[in-house]
């Protein structure tokens, strides 16, 4: 199989969302008016589009967006993000991407507690203390998971105080979560496809007519790319390329992670996580 096709293969709901996603720019981003098609081509496209994307959803091999769609969105939990049924969906991915995942959410909520946004922040950052996302944890006191330092952080937030306040044990919370992630291993470049895939589904369903209507979501597809950004800074071959596709995706967050009044079309976000796909090394 050449590289070309191995990539295209590589480049998940990125690519599956891409049709629609772009659509979603429009006239917004002022984009060159395409060659003109008639409508029976044009409505087989959209079809074709659609149940690419509904067969990646359904997908029973792919837990990870089964996460972001399934029936724990919308349901009950911390701030509106549906934890308990995405939490239990988490719970069946391997080790190295639930905490990718979680990762997501604590780069996320540390963000947000250093930007003065306290409230904001306290939903992600109880991913490593509450039983809602015990299934995420599994495993992971064996590789010196250290819950206390978490525990610390919750506790602050709960008395009000300032991060800089706090700012040592933030710092402390965030080294133990490297020295898990080092020691969890897992193939990085499947892990930014991962990643690359969820943010997708999180953004994706984040906006609503082009407006925030979902706070949680938006930060956490934030959090995802920071996660995907230090995990391109570990691998073995270093990918000037790859950084760069990622720092412009981390860009598309404009006064990440607090939502913003314009955010990026939903178009732009897919558009540029199949960028950061085509720039990882193609699989063997």
């Amino acid at each position: 199989m050449n590289t070309t096709i191995k990539k295209w293969a590589g480049l998940g709901l990125g690519t599956a969302f891409l049709g629609t996603g772009l659509a979603a720019c429009g006239s917004a981003d002022q984009a060159a008016s395409p060659a003109p098609v008639s409508d029976e081509v044009q409505v087989e496209n959209e079809v074709q589009v659609e149940n690419t994307a509904a067969e990646q959803i359904v997908d029973p091999t792919a837990p990870a967006v089964t996460a972001q769609f399934g029936e724990g969105e919308g349901g009950e939990g911390e701030g509106g993000e549906g934890e308990g049924g995405e939490a239990a969906a988490v719970g069946t991915l391997p080790l190295p991407k639930r905490l990718a995942f979680m990762t997501g959410h604590i780069k996320a909520g540390l963000a947000l507690y250093r930007a003065g946004q306290p409230a904001m922040a306290a939903p992600h950052l109880l991913h490593p203390v509450s039983e809602t996302h015990q299934a995420e944890r599994a495993g992971l006191d064996e590789l010196g998971f250290d819950a206390t330092l978490f525990e610390v952080v919750s506790q602050a937030l709960k008395e009000g105080r300032a991060a800089g306040e706090v700012e040592p044990q933030l710092a402390a919370a965030e080294a133990n979560l490297a020295m898990v992630s080092e020691k969890a291993g897992g193939d990085d470049v499947e892990i930014i496809r991962y990643l690359m895939d969820t943010i997708v589904a999180e953004y994706s369903i984040a906006l609503t007519d082009g407006v925030v209507s979902d706070p949680g979501e938006y930060q956490d597809a934030f959090g995802f790319a920071i996660v995907a950004r230090e995990r391109a800074e570990k691998m073995e071959v270093q990918s000037a390329e790859l950084i760069e596709a990622i720092d412009t995706l981390i860009g598309l967050w404009p006064d990440a992670p607090i939502p913003d009044a314009n955010p990026t079309p939903i178009g732009k976000v897919i558009a540029q996580t199949s960028v950061v796909s085509f720039a990882l090394p193609a699989d063997e």
